[in-house]
């Protein structure tokens, strides 16, 4: 009995944050060609009847109860995905007054965290991603949080075995492996290569290296503690303002603070500046791609066959899928 409550107990403390703030430009071509508009990959149907948007909140609402699933938006963007978040209540919507970055839409979503639950764990999912096999991502979103509430320090990183060395990914090298049950497939991480040249990806793949999804799961303290560490004064202005949250002052705050900041990169600025906090996790058979790019959207359509979207997109695929991966 006292187990079961203590998995309850943990359960109920398990959040999720979507990110879906980012401009999409690199496959704006593509998008801008299917929809006729300039929305981001995120808010169109690329590889379904759904877009990746709603495909990610149906994904994450296998593991983590909606009500403590936060969705993270730029303002600039809300014609295109009103209608799509029309059910979420406002507490769990957090709109960007503009695109800063990972970086930025990490720290402010964590603060808001903090506030609502102290003791929280919390998993992060890039909305612009692909998953052939939602059970099997579940099964590894459930491994993560049950590391991370057995190694409360460490930010566990979800590293996706390689089918092809790719040059575009970035890379995760594994180090160290931790004792105990899941000793085969959680190491420390040594450290990150970030688009690596073919040969160096080659290396990396035969090394055992592994593409690093950006999927995160640890206690919301560690990250913030990550953040206080890596990038203080984007933490301190964040923490600056984080009594104005859920007030009539909150957007005003929030936009002098992202008129004064740069674009941010979480993983350049705070995962590659903190390996020794972090493991990654060893997963396979997901069938995992990121859509960053015309090729990629292109390759999950044709695994997807002839009765998927790559019917329709074909038919001016050879005389464009050039000129829009070149832009």
């Amino acid at each position: 009995m006292q187990t079961e409550l203590k998995s309850l107990y943990a359960r109920c403390h398990r959040w999720g944050v979507i990110l879906a703030g980012g401009d999409g430009k690199r496959l704006l071509p593509l998008t801008r060609r299917i929809t006729g508009d300039d929305r981001p990959k995120q808010f169109c149907a690329l590889a379904g009847d759904r877009t990746l948007l709603e495909q990610t909140r149906r994904r994450v609402s296998r593991m983590i109860d909606p009500e403590r699933t936060l969705l993270v938006m730029t303002k600039v963007h809300e014609r295109y995905y009103r209608d799509q978040v029309a059910d979420v209540p406002e507490s769990l919507l957090l709109v960007q007054p503009q695109n800063r970055g990972t970086a930025p839409a990490i720290v402010y979503s964590l603060m808001r965290l903090h506030a609502l639950d102290a003791e929280g764990l919390v998993a992060f999912f890039p909305s612009d991603h692909h998953f052939e096999n939602d059970e099997a991502f579940a099964g590894q979103i459930e491994r993560a949080f049950s590391l991370a509430e057995s190694h409360p320090e460490t930010v566990i990183l979800l590293g996706i075995v390689p089918e092809t060395p790719e040059t575009s990914y970035g890379w995760i090298e594994p180090g160290q492996r931790f004792d105990g049950p899941c000793a085969d497939t959680i190491s420390q991480v040594r450290r990150f290569w970030e688009k690596p040249s073919e040969k160096c990806a080659s290396e990396l793949m035969r090394g055992g290296c592994l593409w690093n999804s950006f999927v995160m799961v640890g206690r919301v303290s560690s990250f913030l503690g990550l953040t206080r560490q890596a990038i203080p004064h984007l933490h301190n202005s964040f923490d600056s303002i984080r009594q104005s949250f859920l007030t009539t002052e909150a957007a005003d705050a929030l936009t002098a603070l992202y008129s004064g900041i740069l674009s941010i990169s979480f993983s350049d600025e705070v995962l590659a500046a903190s390996p020794d906090c972090l493991a990654v996790l060893r997963a396979s058979g997901l069938g995992w791609s990121d859509l960053g790019e015309p090729a990629r959207v292109f390759s999950v359509l044709a695994r997807k066959g002839p009765k998927s979207e790559y019917g329709r997109i074909s038919a001016w695929e050879g005389s464009t899928l050039a000129s829009v991966s070149a832009g």
